[in-house]
């Protein structure tokens, strides 16, 4: 049970603390202090099982802040960043700000303790706004009062799905959803996705990789592997930038050559999507995607786990997710991102 004083500083009142939520649990693997005793309890079982996984949510935060840098230094000065989690500092807008001071981004959840922590860090600044949406409805999303005054779909936006879309199953259509967000995009626009895989897994892996899996269980979203291929299905109609679909600390790691090389495949994949026409779906630019098929290939199977070949590297296409409050020692009491 959450103390008085933990929620009624932070926390809306209504919040569920039954369960862990997946933003609180992320916020938790950053060092953050916005999350909860079931939040903790939850991401403590998963790290008991995979102990690297807190390097895991470090370099999705890492590759978030470079994919951003990219866009900013390509003239994108639109963000709208899909699970964006809990924020504090180093957050989009505050990236994007750094090369463009008049840069606009919304954060998108659907966890309110983010989105209310999210607003209070947004509070003096005119260009930025979190809203309580769902992903899944890119509709929602398109016709809610912020998105309308601070994206402008008719110019380019990057789109930021990072550590998000294995928590939408099969059953929600992520392609769909994808698909939706590319049709609203210009010209110029881009999508920067991450996502769990179990591509190289090692097979002696299979127990613990399962026992951290059990972890989301309880948050009602549960988690999905997905391989290189069905990434490049998701990219469908975007041109793949360069390096393609790589592993998350592979993407033009800073300084370039450097990067983690132990183990690769457990921080999952990164990739990033170019539009640069509007292009009906089905018709892919820069990616060869398998054809869908969850009986042939199930997301958690040990078939995901199989390296596919290299996908989506295109030649000419140009070249070159909220960091938490770190807990202090006299933080509030121990007891609920996404980006």
């Amino acid at each position: 049970m959450a103390s008085v004083k933990e929620t009624s500083e932070w926390a809306p009142k209504d919040i569920d603390l039954s369960r862990p939520a997946v933003a609180r649990m992320y916020d938790y693997l950053l060092g953050g202090a916005h999350n909860f005793a079931v939040d903790r309890a939850a991401a403590d079982q998963a790290i008991a099982a995979l102990p690297f996984l807190r390097a895991v949510a470090h370099a999705n935060r890492h590759f978030l802040r470079r994919v951003v840098q990219f866009f900013a230094a390509e003239g994108v000065d639109q963000f709208l960043d899909l699970g964006s989690g809990i924020p504090t500092v180093g957050n989009v807008h505050e990236v994007a700000q750094a090369t463009n001071a008049g840069a606009r981004t919304v954060y998108v959840d659907v966890d309110p303790v983010a989105v209310a922590h999210a607003r209070a860090v947004l509070c003096d600044d005119p260009t930025s706004e979190a809203i309580l949406a769902d992903l899944r409805h890119p509709r929602g999303v398109f016709e809610d009062p912020a998105v309308r005054r601070l994206i402008d779909w008719k110019r380019p936006v990057a789109v930021l799905m990072v550590a998000v879309l294995h928590f939408v199953p099969d059953e929600d259509d992520p392609y769909g959803v994808v698909a939706a967000y590319r049709e609203q995009m210009a010209p110029g626009s881009y999508l920067a996705l991450s996502h769990a895989s179990r591509d190289d897994q090692p097979e002696d892996m299979d127990e613990a990789v399962d026992q951290a899996v059990r972890a989301y269980d309880d948050t009602g979203t549960g988690l999905v592997f997905r391989t290189t291929g069905q990434l490049a299905e998701l990219l469908d109609g975007f041109v793949s930038v360069e390096p393609g679909i790589v592993p998350v600390p592979h993407w033009r790691p800073e300084p370039p050559g450097e990067s983690a090389n132990e183990g690769p495949w457990r921080h999952g994949l990164a990739a990033v999507g170019h539009v640069t026409a509007r292009m009906p779906r089905g018709e892919t630019r820069g990616a060869s995607p398998r054809t869908r098929n969850t009986g042939l290939w199930p997301p958690n199977s040990r078939l995901s786990r199989q390296a596919e070949p290299p996908v989506g590297r295109p030649t000419g296409v140009p070249a070159g997710h909220l960091q938490p409050t770190l807990r202090s020692d006299t933080s509030a009491s121990r007891d609920h991102h996404d980006h």
